[in-house]
């Protein structure tokens, strides 16, 4: 088997994340082809080996699926990189899902432990409460687009007009906006010449409050009046409210959605979120779960699997908005919330004031410095860190409190598998697990695990 040889194969299993794994009987080996399903017979290519093993680029799906009963429900299935699986019935995906993580943890855990299965999102589309969508073309030198990137692409862009991920409001105001700004010509930031305008267009939605606010990210390149817009995008007859348009500033060489300076262009830079009867004040880059009536399932499980913390203090890591934080305060003595993100404490202090909570106390700063300067002692703690998981220093401080129970949330299973392996040696055994599907039509999973200390 060499590069650049063409393989014909059915994929047997798709491993996380998103990796179809195809045996070829003429060569007896198996190869890693991304972004197919199970059952799928493709053509691919040989592109690289990594550490003895071969992976291929799919060029072509040659037969769909047995598990392919639906038909796609959006007009850029499925070159659109944003979902893989809606043509699969989501009882499947969510089977699917269960032996990925099944497949991994298994391997990860040190003796037995129950795992509960995946729970489903009560919302199967228009779930999505963010959606980060992208200036570019679809190929070089073609109309403006905006929308997501082309799959295995990081240039193309495809104008996502009704993803079905988001509410149908996103799609109105991405139209909008892609068609004010190809009326006028304007460019958009171009990666490799780093030249251009137009960058991201981050949009935010209450799924429960109808609430929207409308992020146009641009460099300083140029300047454009954007009162047009705002008057174009304020006409909208939408099914929820625009509180806030802002345009954000961003020139940093990378392709990360980031802001060097925010403007209001209208309203205010916040809006409002309820979850599980609490109100939170999210502002744009604050964190909050993507898939609010998902996040409600998940924090109830949370609620779960912590037991009874009646006079404890728990320590919440990487806490965000400080959502966990407000849902476990009713039922603790006290929380502490850590945060690198000193927008989301601000934020976080505000909602727990608001939802008249006053049994929290929220830090801003790396989890591994702040834990050195914290006076209290955990009883309990629930860990939710970022998709790397724990930084390798910070985990046997983490440790070192020995509470009896923890509770770690991740949205990137090997992450958590890489991470068992040190808390299992600190002493921990796992008693047991489920997932949470936050994230249908994708690959992606979020995963509950308690730990207890032996």
């Amino acid at each position: 088997m060499k590069k650049g040889q063409i393989f014909e194969g059915t994929i047997e299993r798709v491993d996380f994340p998103n990796k179809g794994i195809v045996y070829l009987a003429e060569e007896d080996k198996y190869v890693t082809v991304k972004n197919g399903m199970p059952g799928q017979k493709v053509r691919f290519l040989i592109n690289k080996f990594k550490r003895g093993n071969a992976e291929g680029r799919l060029l072509e799906v040659l037969e769909k699926s047995p598990l392919e009963t639906r038909e796609p429900v959006c007009s850029i299935f499925p070159a659109c990189g944003g979902c893989m699986y809606q043509t699969m019935p989501y009882e499947e995906q969510m089977k699917m899902k269960e032996g990925q993580i099944r497949r991994i943890m298994d391997e990860a855990v040190k003796g037995s432990y129950v795992f509960e299965g995946v729970k489903a999102s009560p919302k199967e589309f228009g779930y999505r409460n963010k959606m980060e969508f992208s200036f570019g073309d679809e190929y070089k030198d073609g109309p403006l687009s905006l929308g997501l990137h082309k799959k295995g692409s990081t240039y193309d862009v495809l104008t996502a007009a009704d993803c079905r991920l988001v509410h149908a409001d996103m799609n109105e105001i991405l139209v909008c906006v892609l068609e004010h700004f190809r009326k006028r010509g304007v460019s958009y930031y171009k990666k490799m010449q780093h030249t251009g305008y137009l960058r991201h267009l981050l949009l935010r939605r209450g799924d429960t409050t109808g609430e929207i606010l409308v992020n146009l990210v641009t460099t300083t390149q140029e300047e454009h009046d954007l009162q047009p817009l705002v008057d174009e995008l304020l006409s909208l007859e939408l099914e929820g409210r625009i509180v806030g348009i802002l345009h954000i500033l961003n020139d940093s060489l990378s392709d990360v959605v980031k802001s060097d300076e925010t403007r209001i262009l209208w309203g205010q830079d916040f809006f409002y979120e309820k979850l599980l009867d609490l109100e939170f004040k999210i502002t744009p880059f604050s964190f909050f779960q993507p898939n609010t009536r998902g996040a409600e399932v998940l924090y109830e499980t949370v609620r779960e699997y912590i037991g009874d913390i009646h006079d404890m203090t728990v320590f919440d890591l990487f806490s965000g908005t400080g959502t966990i934080s407000q849902v476990l305060a009713p039922v603790a003595k006290e929380v502490v919330g850590v945060e690198i993100v000193e927008e989301a404490v601000e934020a976080a202090k505000e909602n727990a004031a608001r939802n008249g909570i006053s049994n929290c106390k929220f830090i801003a700063g790396d989890v591994f410095q702040v834990l050195d300067q914290i006076e209290e002692k955990p009883d309990v703690i629930v860990l939710d860190p970022p998709r790397d998981g724990i930084h390798p220093k910070a985990l046997p401080k983490i440790l070192n409190y020995g509470v009896e129970r923890i509770v770690y949330i991740s949205c990137k299973m090997t992450s958590l598998a890489r991470d068992l392996e040190m808390m299992q040696l600190a002493g921990y055994r796992v008693e047991k697990m489920t997932a949470v599907d936050q994230f249908c039509e994708t690959v992606h999973c979020e995963v509950v695990c308690l730990m207890i200390r032996e």
